[in-house]
């Protein structure tokens, strides 16, 4: 228990909770791949509205923890009559994003040096729609009804807040399994988790909940999956992203489980190994909750 207190008054102290090095160059390169197969995995951009995104023309955006920018920039190109601004922690990631933006000649998108768990520093009733995707990595559970009142006062009215989260894969990897269970654990143990009991990530579940009680009304839910078995499409984009992840996530699980360094290189390359085999299987599944403010 002395280490689960140490480690939250660590984070009381540190500027960022985000359970990877958000300036590790390796990190940049991960949060890339992961938005490409994000999007792909979803449907597209904005896949919950088969009639068109509710981007009127002039309309803003507002992306929260952009990360490199990756969905930003997709949006920016699609929707050229549309200002997407994107926001995250991390100084080197928001200069690598407003890089991409310049040297694709997209003019509608720029990106800032914010933390979405603190006030944003954006007047009332400034955007038509709120994108967020996978900030479990780093959101505390108080933090969430904070984050969802502050989109109520930064969205118009009629305006939609989008969030799309995940509960980790499911494999037939012994040791990814076993991996993704001490993830889990060490996110549970860190303070940074909606699981009863450790078992998963746990936000899932409640998140449509935390977004009616925030004061968004239609609240629906859309469910996606990426299949990532070895001989699909899939499977090398994602395998990739874990291959990064481990060795990034690595201080964090040996700190919070009280692993030996070796001992959890051993799972880790058993994992790789298992995620290469010709029978391996894999499913990646995504939840998308969008809701709107009143009119």
């Amino acid at each position: 228990m002395a280490l689960e207190e140490r480690y939250r008054k660590e984070l009381e102290n540190s500027r960022s909770t985000y359970l990877i090095d958000s300036e590790n160059a390796g990190e940049l390169a991960r949060l890339m791949l992961q938005d490409r197969i994000l999007t792909a995995g979803m449907g597209g951009l904005f896949p919950e509205f088969p009639e068109g995104a509710p981007l009127p023309e002039g309309g803003r955006v507002l992306d929260l923890a952009c990360g490199p920018g990756g969905w930003a920039l997709e949006v920016a190109f699609a929707y050229p009559k549309v200002n997407v601004i994107g926001v995250d922690i991390s100084q080197a990631v928001i200069e690598y994003a407003n890089a991409q933006a310049w040297s694709r000649g997209l003019e509608n998108v720029h990106f800032q040096v914010m933390n979405v768990m603190q006030p944003l520093d954006f007047p009332d009733a400034s955007f038509d729609l709120i994108n967020g995707r996978l900030l479990f990595g780093f959101m505390l559970p108080g933090t969430w009804p904070k984050l969802l009142a502050e989109c109520q006062r930064l969205l118009k009215p009629g305006g939609v807040i989008r969030l799309t989260e995940t509960e980790l894969t499911l494999t037939t990897s012994p040791a990814l399994e076993r991996y993704q269970a001490l993830l889990c654990d060490a996110l549970k143990k860190a303070g940074q988790s909606f699981s009863a009991d450790g078992r998963h990530v746990g936000l899932t579940p409640v998140l449509p909940k935390l977004v009616r009680q925030a004061g968004f009304a239609n609240v629906r839910l859309r469910a996606s999956a990426v299949e990532w078995s070895m001989g699909t499409e899939a499977h090398y984009p994602v395998f990739k992203d874990w291959l990064m992840g481990l060795e990034l996530m690595r201080p964090f699980v040996m700190k919070m489980e009280g692993l030996d360094k070796s001992e959890l290189e051993r799972l880790e390359q058993q994992a790789v190994a298992e995620m290469q085999q010709e029978e391996f299987c894999g499913l990646y599944s995504l939840l998308t909750v969008w809701g709107y403010k009143p009119q």
